[in-house]
């Protein structure tokens, strides 16, 4: 294998069915909680996503974070939104993520800063995360910067490129058109949105599968396992989430003190049913705030030991 390029990357290429899992980093400067949940995380999943001020609130930055995961052994893969960055902030950081030894990116447009605690800052949105494939996959070949210098051939940085999709989010027909976009642009990997209705994403997948995408683009389809009925009815009520009314019946159907567990069976039910859809090359589990039952669902999934890179 060659090993220059990221495990993810490697075990993709390989045919093995990836695990990759969410981190958030805290809201302080403190390294401790990320270094702990790189520990329980890397021998379960293939990499671990950091993200960049998610839900636009003020963290400690993703490359920063990506840096103690790769200390603990881990396979970091950071997140960089538009949002808070013009295209020369975004170069630079680039620059710098592959300086530090970090080879995977996820490129998101970003959350709108009125959903977070600074409600009142002002937006950048230089780029949209499209642009932003584009011009990662440019400065590593042909190697540019966007506005057109060129970059010598062994300073260009070389990153694993991912993308994130929704495949329930309204047109639905159109979700399919905007993800090959994201294919063209330069994006090796999709991590979706989190999948509670599993025969809609099997339509959005046919239909991926008819446009010729899944020879494309790896699909990693997106997980989030639910403590509770009322953590899933909130989920419900989030725009661009497809929850069936008959899973939130099933959960508010389970006593209150077996509703964790039954959360976990709906994750691992999910998970089993995506390695049986054609196209799906692995799945991302966000445990929001629960980064510890990460490793019971891909074990109760038949998913560990994860394979060597």
């Amino acid at each position: 294998m060659n090993h220059d390029t990221s495990k993810l990357e490697r075990l993709l290429t390989h045919g093995y069915f990836a695990v990759t899992a969410e981190v958030g980093p805290p809201q302080g400067a403190s390294a401790a909680g990320i270094r702990h949940h790189a520990e329980l995380l890397k021998d379960v999943s293939d990499g671990q996503n950091l993200t960049d001020n998610q839900t636009a609130i003020v963290r400690l930055s993703s490359i920063a974070a990506a840096v103690h995961v790769l200390a603990a052994g881990g396979e970091p893969i950071i997140q960089m939104t538009c949002r808070d960055r013009n295209r020369i902030a975004i170069q630079s950081d680039l620059l710098g993520a592959h300086s530090l030894g970090i080879k995977n990116l996820l490129c998101l447009t970003g959350d709108h800063q009125s959903f977070g605690n600074h409600p009142s800052a002002r937006n950048v949105f230089d780029l949209d995360s499209i642009q932003l494939v584009k011009m990662v996959q440019d400065m590593h070949e042909p190697g540019a910067f966007q506005c057109g210098d060129a970059i010598a051939e062994e300073h260009r940085p070389r990153f694993f490129v991912g993308a994130a999709e929704n495949p329930f989010a309204e047109p639905f027909a159109f979700r399919v058109r905007r993800l090959a976009k994201k294919v063209a642009a330069g994006a090796r990997f999709i991590q979706t949105q989190a999948i509670f209705d599993v025969p809609k994403f099997a339509r959005w997948m046919e239909m991926v599968r008819d446009a010729g995408l899944d020879e494309k683009v790896y699909i990693m389809g997106g997980i989030c396992p639910a403590k509770s009925f009322g953590a899933l009815r909130y989920m419900s009520t989030v725009p661009g989430m497809a929850v069936p009314e008959d899973l939130l019946a099933r959960m508010k159907g389970v006593e209150k003190k077996k509703q964790k567990d039954e959360g976990v069976q709906i994750a691992v039910e999910t998970i089993q049913a995506l390695q049986e859809t054609r196209g799906v090359a692995g799945v991302h589990v966000m445990a929001i705030m629960w980064e510890e039952i990460v490793p019971r669902i891909v074990e109760e999934a038949g998913l560990l030991p994860r394979p060597a890179a």
